[in-house]
């Protein structure tokens, strides 16, 4: 069964999460920390440590949390497309255009660091 019965409607939604903006964050996870937060970047990879095991996708939900904190989006309009399984992730972000969600990136890395 189709996610949307009329045919206009689809293409309605279609049309308006195309104009939606998105961006990508590359991210390397480390489960098991002893606390959540950004650890900085390395080589334009947003290094993450949460405090949840990588298990059932305890660890990706963490990690869209803490993202959808910095970013000061809604967890659900993150999404991992990339590594649901692997430390390296890539995280789709709706609502947000790449040069907005790199500067709120690199505000939180730089606000961590010096705290």
């Amino acid at each position: 069964m189709p996610l949307y019965r009329s045919p206009r409607l689809a293409a309605f939604v279609s049309e308006m999460m195309s104009r939606m903006p998105r961006s990508t964050i590359s991210v390397r996870v480390q489960p098991r920390a002893r606390s959540d937060g950004l650890a900085g970047l390395r080589d334009g990879v947003l290094i993450v440590r949460v405090t949840a095991p990588p298990l059932d996708g305890r660890a990706n939900d963490a990690v869209c949390r803490l993202l959808a904190q910095v970013l000061d989006l809604r967890a659900s309009s993150l999404t991992i497309i990339r590594g649901q399984r692997a430390r390296n992730k890539v995280v789709a972000v709706d609502g947000i255009d790449q040069a907005a969600a790199d500067a709120a990136v690199r505000s939180a890395v730089d606000r961590s660091s010096v705290s």
